[in-house]
């Protein structure tokens, strides 16, 4: 008897602190869930504004129907080669005629005058019709280099075999394209390209890769894939070396291949 009075004075002690937690832990949902916009009061559009942001407003962006966003950096609009310079620096020597600028075998690639870092970058690009005699890595080669490093491939890559990942909208030997979506010989050819810059430490050791997204007259060929590093003809690509934004570079590799209609919008 003693102990059941015992155990009923230990419980009436209990209560207090056991309602206290209970109550608090109910009242605490029920708080949770009227934030939550479950509250019934409430009508459904008093509860949808809960969850609307209106800060930050994004800036507004024409994009005309055939022309460049108004955002954009234009690098070549058919005028001239006021945005390049060569490779070792002075004036770019590429040929530009009839809004079109083309690679002057053997003066060397063009970099742009400005550098970047994360990009949208457009282009269009041609390979020479004449394929007479040429195959493989010889028709139509040239590459676009992001921060002077990063290359996607420019190749003439239709019926043309070569190893895969050296095929047109390639990444460099480290990615294959999804898809081969070349265009012949001699026909206009664009690249929509979406980059994101390594990142580096204080200590210049790598945080972050970088990574490519490639459309390849429209169709999605690079799907936010991871560079391994830096595109190397010979060896594994590595990122051995620090750097911050640095321009984008087009090559000269030998082979009469066409650019037009480029620009690019800053991330």
């Amino acid at each position: 008897m003693k102990n059941q009075q015992n155990h009923d004075l230990q419980s009436r002690a209990y209560a207090p602190a056991l309602c206290f937690l209970v109550c608090g832990s109910l009242l605490a949902f029920d708080s949770a869930a009227q934030e939550g916009g479950s509250d019934k009061s409430l009508t459904p559009e008093q509860q949808s504004t809960k969850t609307e942001v209106w800060e930050p407003v994004p800036p507004s962006v024409s994009v005309p129907e055939t022309g460049v966003p108004s955002d954009s950096i234009v690098l070549f609009d058919g005028a001239d080669l006021d945005a390049w310079e060569a490779e070792e620096g002075g004036p770019a020597e590429w040929h530009v005629e009839d809004g079109v600028m083309t690679v002057n075998r053997g003066a060397g690639g063009i970099r742009t005058r400005q550098d970047f870092c994360d990009v949208q970058l457009y282009l269009e690009w041609r390979a020479p019709a004449d394929i007479d005699g040429m195959e493989g890595q010889d028709r139509g080669n040239s590459g676009v280099f992001l921060q002077e490093r990063y290359e996607i491939q420019v190749l003439d890559s239709y019926d043309n075999p070569t190893y895969p990942n050296g095929q047109a909208a390639s990444i460099y030997k480290q990615h294959i394209p999804l898809v081969n979506a070349s265009r012949p010989p001699g026909e206009w050819q664009s690249y929509n390209i979406l980059y994101t810059a390594p990142r580096f430490d204080d200590g210049d050791t790598l945080e972050s890769p970088a990574y490519i997204t490639v459309l390849h007259n429209g169709v999605v060929v690079q799907h936010h894939a991871e560079v391994q590093g830096t595109t190397e003809w010979i060896g594994k690509p590595n990122y051995d070396e620090a750097h911050g934004c640095a321009p984008i570079y087009l090559q000269d590799h030998d082979a009469d291949v066409s650019f037009r209609n480029v620009w690019v919008r800053e991330l």
